[in-house]
């Protein structure tokens, strides 16, 4: 079950928006307020340099917040830093970077000073840690709750209500010594893959400010690739994760339903199961997901969220040699060059280093993409319109198939359910006829990053949440280039949304744009996947 949202009825949407972004600019401290004409000009479009140009961090903050989760929790554990130091460090540079890319909803910074001097008086007192993440500031996608504050989930009806209950995962993460300090934007409703809605408005991605951040958990991306975060957490029921980070550079991994606490998160479709909305981390390194990945599956999550899966954290070796399948296309929506190009250089590399290479057909794929637009409006889009309907909310234009969609009924929704699992069979089947496969190879999206408003397909992730396979994202070390990368004389579209894209793409715009690969696994096989991503992260560098 997701978590029971309020709603603010008999209130007009534009007036909440108003006090919504009031009270987020005010809950910035008024010394970290950065005035109008010390920020980059508009023209300035990559922004990640800002936060060590504009004089608010120290020296020591800089070197805090430029350092790994893995770093940071191990140089509180040695009492190197304290939780304090750690904490306010971050928190200068979240509101450093929400003034520039437009990236948090909520801010809790008094709150999480008072938890890490909490902390520091545990270690002070008894020379001891509260747990593997003592101190690590953790920023959340908005959707998750923590008393006290609102969860919009990009909604004006929830915006300015605050919440009673905690979301497991938020409890967990105190438990194990993790500060909450920010929540980060998101689309309405979490289903556009750009971070837009009619309360905060749009993050951008601090890369390049025309470009999108992704979504929905677009908020984080932008944040950690500002590094005014160690480590995220986000969720992804069609690439939430796993777009935003390739978006932006930085590291995620989807995981298959079940591995970590979920059914308490605010959501504006709860009750939908068919596609089930899983969460995990976002960071600058594989190490840093494993961080959370394995210190969050040892907790034991199972005895506090009825649908995950009594599964503690598996140690995973890998064989010397890995075989991957590449997916070149999934004939729905060609990638666009620096793609195009990054998947074949990646693909060289892994085959001169004596990996098995073989290809992967798009078998299944429209299908399954097919089954998604209709599951995700089986209820004729009531869920998110009621929602809009308490505060007069106008649906936005991306989310125009909640309008149009007619309530299916229970029988063809079993249908669906039915011809999605016969699916995910028959994908299964063709993974074990491939003997010996390690993992797929394919992009995360068709783009490096497209222009904000010009995020036109989510079928290259949307297909894993359809088979609740794991999957990661990540950079490939690979960077957009306007000379190399073009399109080739006599390209033919598969339909007029392939078309777009291509005449959408601009060469110039995303130069420079680093660009990320997907590695996707079977079901519940995040530790080997997160291994396999290490490896060829590692090899791609060498």
């Amino acid at each position: 079950m997701a978590a029971e949202m309020p709603s603010t009825a008999d209130t007009d949407w534009t007036d909440i928006a108003a006090k919504a972004q009031t009270r987020l600019r005010n809950s910035i401290p008024s010394e970290w307020r950065i005035p109008q004409n010390k920020l980059p000009p508009d023209d300035q479009l990559d922004v990640t340099d800002f936060p060590a140009k504009c004089g608010l961090l120290t020296d020591a903050e800089l070197k805090i917040t430029e350092s790994y989760a893995t770093e940071i929790v191990g140089a509180v554990a040695a009492g190197e830093w304290t939780a304090v130091e750690v904490t306010t460090a971050f928190c200068k540079r979240a509101a450093i970077a929400h003034q520039v890319t437009n990236c948090l909803t909520v801010v809790m910074f008094d709150d999480a000073l008072k938890q890490a001097k909490k902390l520091d008086d545990h270690f002070a007192s008894t020379g001891k840690t509260v747990g593997p993440l003592h101190g690590l500031p953790v920023s959340l996608k908005d959707n998750f709750n923590v008393p006290g504050y609102p969860s919009s989930v990009g909604f004006c009806a929830w915006a300015l209500e605050p919440l009673r209950k905690e979301s497991t995962i938020v409890g967990i993460l105190r438990d194990l010594g993790a500060v909450s300090y920010v929540k980060t934007n998101v689309p309405t409703a979490m289903m556009i893959a750009e971070s837009v809605n009619n309360v905060y408005g749009r993050t951008v991605n601090p890369l390049n400010r025309n470009l999108t951040s992704g979504g929905s958990s677009g908020g984080e991306s932008a944040l950690i690739a500002m590094k005014g975060s160690p480590l995220g957490v986000g969720t992804d029921i069609g690439g939430s994760l796993r777009i935003p980070a390739a978006c932006t550079g930085i590291f995620t991994i989807r995981p298959s339903f079940g591995r970590y606490p979920h059914f308490d998160a605010g959501t504006g479709m709860g009750g939908q199961e068919s596609i089930a909305s899983v969460h995990g981390p976002m960071a600058r390194s594989v190490a840093d997901l494993r961080l959370f990945a394995e210190n969050v599956s040892n907790y034991g999550p199972w005895l506090k969220d009825p649908k995950c899966i009594p599964l503690p954290y598996r140690s995973i070796e890998l064989k010397p040699k890995l075989k991957f399948a590449v997916l070149w296309d999934n004939g729905m929506v060609h990638p666009t060059p620096p793609v195009a190009r990054a998947l074949k250089e990646v693909a060289a590399k892994l085959k001169a280093n004596g990996h098995e290479v073989v290809d992967w057909s798009a078998d299944g794929h429209a299908e399954a993409m097919n089954l998604m637009g209709k599951l995700f409006v089986a209820d004729g889009g009531q869920s998110i319109r009621k929602i809009l309907e308490a505060s007069g909310e106008p649906l936005r234009p991306e989310m125009q198939s909640y309008g149009d969609s007619k309530d299916l009924g229970v029988y063809e929704l079993w249908q669906l359910q039915k011809q999605r699992t016969a699916l995910a069979k028959r994908y299964l089947d063709r993974w074990a006829a491939c003997e010996g496969l390690d993992a797929i190879l394919s992009p995360t999206t068709p783009y490096a990053a497209p222009k904000s408003g010009d995020f036109k397909t989510v079928s290259y992730t949307g297909v894993y949440n359809i088979l609740d396979s794991s999957a990661t994202s990540f950079p490939t070390g690979i960077f957009a280039d306007k000379e190399k990368d073009v399109y080739e004389p006599g390209f033919k579209a598969y339909d007029d949304v392939d078309e777009a894209t291509k005449n959408d793409y601009d060469a110039a715009a995303v130069h420079g744009i680093p660009v990320s690969l997907q590695l996707v696994g079977r079901r519940l096989e995040e530790e080997k996947i997160l291994a396999i991503t290490e490896k060829v992260v590692q090899e791609l560098a060498l």
